[in-house]
């Protein structure tokens, strides 16, 4: 029984590492999941106003500047390894029906833009290829509530500027991102109106005056700005960077002015790797702590086999027996007991992910309500470095808390240890 508790102590602490690091790994792999999702095998390429670079450009009323359709065709046609490039354009607009009205952004944009910035339709249909050049608008969530708090919008026609056009769609609620590390920006889908972006061009077209000023007077000036923004979708992960540096090399040879800037997102997956490691870092020392109190146990026990085996051992010294055998002898008992415990470990925590399953789904059918969103989602992964660094460290500990006991019993004295009672 006491052999049985020292094992006990080595068969948690193994265990121990398995599951928690399972379940770091869980988390932390449904978090890199959610990263990707949004956009980290993206690279976006943003327009952005650039410096009055002469007295020209400060005096002139229209600027020009940013992003152009000719750069999304070179893109596509001269950089390999994309699955695909979206771009945008988008303006602020106001939307008006009846006495109704609403400050939105107007997005002219591709039928992949809704997979894309993961939007959810919740009446009507999405953009699609035959709604290219049509007058049709998808509302969001908010923008959709503020012409019509009380009615259906589909089929409905509203005012886009001096036209009208047909509502098609509504997007679901969708929770403002907020701006993270400086590569996605803020942003309230709920208040955005979709049109094609063929649309958008022949019928708002380029561009876009607005009157400034007052007192004194009114002054007009206006934005002459093609596309707002290109998504591009890398294949593979480990080519975003390289494609990140294709395309501003490929666009530095049109741009006279910096009047774009290439956004990389992939530094959202290395903060999460990096959180990873730490993470599995802390799980690893909390567990060997737990082995270094199962292999305490360890020597505990064999210190007291030394004593209750001393005549034993003088026995054996007196028939011939060697330091070095008497060493191996309770060495290798220690290394059993660990080993034992070790492999029982092994075995219990390699069943992380039915038994997590299994209560998972007791609570769930006795309270629904108990378990918090994250945990339903949540899937143990074992991984084999984990199951290795468990059971070798279960062996460590062996031979270490070993060594002393099997030490303190080679170097007792065989006479005395012969009158031991």
């Amino acid at each position: 029984m006491r052999a049985g508790l020292a094992a006990l102590g080595i068969f948690i602490g193994t265990s121990t590492v398995i599951w928690l690091v399972a379940m770091g790994e869980g988390v932390s792999y449904r978090a890199q999941q959610q990263i990707l999702e949004l956009g980290a095998r993206n690279v976006i390429v943003r327009t952005k106003e650039p410096n009055a670079g002469s007295e020209e450009d400060a005096n002139s009323r229209v600027k020009t500047y940013g992003l152009l359709r000719a750069d999304f065709r070179r893109i596509v046609e001269n950089i390999p390894n994309i699955s695909r490039a979206i771009p945008m354009r988008e303006l602020k607009f106001e939307l008006r029906l009846d006495d109704r009205t609403a400050d939105t952004k107007l997005v002219g944009c591709t039928e992949d833009y809704l997979e894309l910035n993961r939007l959810e339709i919740a009446r009507g249909r999405w953009l699609s290829t035959r709604d290219r050049g049509e007058k049709v608008i998808v509302l969001a969530n908010d923008t959709a509530k503020r012409l019509f708090p009380y009615e259906n919008p589909i089929g409905r026609t509203i005012w886009v500027g001096s036209e009208f056009y047909t509502v098609i769609g509504q997007t679901r609620d969708r929770t403002a991102s907020a701006a993270i590390g400086g590569s996605l920006d803020s942003r309230d889908y709920n208040l955005d109106a979709y049109i094609p972006i063929k649309t958008l061009r022949q019928r708002v077209g380029d561009l876009v005056m607005k009157r400034v000023g007052g007192g004194q007077g009114w002054n007009f000036v206006g934005e002459d700005v093609e596309l707002s923004q290109i998504t591009v979708e890398v294949e593979d992960i480990e080519n975003v960077d390289e494609t990140a540096q294709i395309i501003e090399t490929l666009l530095g040879k049109y741009h006279e002015k910096e009047d774009y800037a290439v956004v990389v997102p992939r530094e959202l997956l290395r903060q999460a790797e990096r959180t990873r490691t730490m993470f599995n870092v802390l799980l690893v020392v909390i567990a060997g702590i737990s082995l270094l109190v199962g292999g305490i146990g360890i020597m505990n026990i064999m210190l007291a086999t030394v004593t209750e085996r001393t005549r034993e051992i003088g026995i054996r010294r007196a028939l011939g027996a060697r330091r070095s055998d008497i060493i191996g002898q309770f060495l290798t008992e220690a290394v059993v007991l660990t080993a034992s415990g070790g492999l029982a470990g092994v075995l219990f925590g390699l069943s992380v992910g039915p038994i997590f399953h299994l209560a998972k789904n007791a609570v769930l059918l006795y309270s629904p309500d108990a378990l918090p969103p994250i945990v339903h989602e949540l899937e143990p992964r074992i991984t084999l470095w984990s199951v290795l660094l468990s059971l070798g460290i279960s062996l460590g500990v062996g031979m270490l808390f070993g060594v002393y006991p099997a030490r303190k019993a080679a170097y007792l004295d065989p006479i005395e240890a012969l009158r031991h009672e």
